[in-house]
C-alpha cells in the first residue's frame, strides 16, 4: 500500500484482491486506510472461501464482493493486488486498462507466476528493491526471459518512490503502473 501510495490514481474506489489467504483481510485495511474504497472484490480459486473471505470483511466494515474470474474484476478494478502461491499467471495483460495500478505480492521465487508477461510490457514497473527483484520476482523474471521487457525497464525501487527521487505516477492517468514485491526488510 506503501507503494500504491505513490503509484495508484488518488481517485481509485475499487480494489479487486486475487487470493484468499492469510494476507486478506490486512491487504483490504491496508488499502482502505489510503483509498475511499467504494467496492472490494476479492477472487479466489475456492469459491467457498472467497466467500467465506467476503463475509468477514463485511463483518469489518468494508464493501466486498466474491467474483467468479479475475478477468472479471479486472474490468472494474482501480487497483489490483495479488497476493498468491500461483505458478501460471492469473492476471492478463490484455485486459488491463489504462489508469490501473497493480501490486504484486507472490510470486517471490522464480518458478511462481501471478501476471503474464504482457502484463510487465504493458506497464511502467516498480520494485521493493532491483536486487531482490532480479534474483526472486517469477513473473518479472518470466518476462525478462521472454525478452518482453528489458531489467532497465524497472523505473524504480520502493525506496526512490518513498524520498522523492522518483516522482511515482504523477497525473499520468493514462499509464498502467505496477508494483512487484519479493519481500525485504526495509519494508517491515
Amino acid at each position: 500500500v506503501l507503494a500504491a501510495s505513490r503509484l495508484a490514481r488518488p481517485d481509485s474506489a475499487t480494489l479487486l484482491v486475487i487470493g484468499t489467504g492469510a494476507l486478506n483481510a490486512p491487504i483490504i485495511e491496508a488499502y482502505a486506510s489510503a483509498f475511499a474504497l467504494k467496492r472490494v472484490l476479492i477472487w479466489g480459486r475456492d469459491a467457498a472461501k472467497g466467500e467465506g473471505v467476503g463475509c468477514a470483511a463485511r463483518e469489518q466494515g468494508y464493501p466486498p464482493a466474491a467474483i467468479a474470474t479475475v478477468g472479471g474484476g479486472l474490468v472494474e478494478a482501480d487497483i489490483v493486488s495479488a497476493a498468491t502461491l500461483a505458478t501460471e499467471p492469473l492476471i492478463a495483460g490484455a485486459a488491463l486498462r489504462p489508469g490501473m495500478h497493480i501490486d504484486l505480492i507472490g510470486a517471490f521465487r522464480p518458478d511462481m507466476c501471478e501476471a503474464d508477461v504482457e502484463s510487465f510490457a504493458r506497464a511502467r514497473i516498480f520494485v521493493d528493491t532491483r536486487e531482490g527483484a532480479l534474483e526472486e520476482a517469477g513473473d518479472l523474471l518470466q518476462a525478462i526471459a521472454a525478452g518482453a521487457i528489458a531489467a532497465d525497464a524497472i523505473e524504480a525501487d520502493l525506496a526512490a518512490l518513498c524520498s522523492g527521487a522518483h516522482p511515482g505516477r504523477g497525473d499520468d492517468r493514462e499509464a498502467i503502473t505496477l508494483f512487484k514485491s519479493v519481500g525485504t526488510a526495509i519494508e517491515d
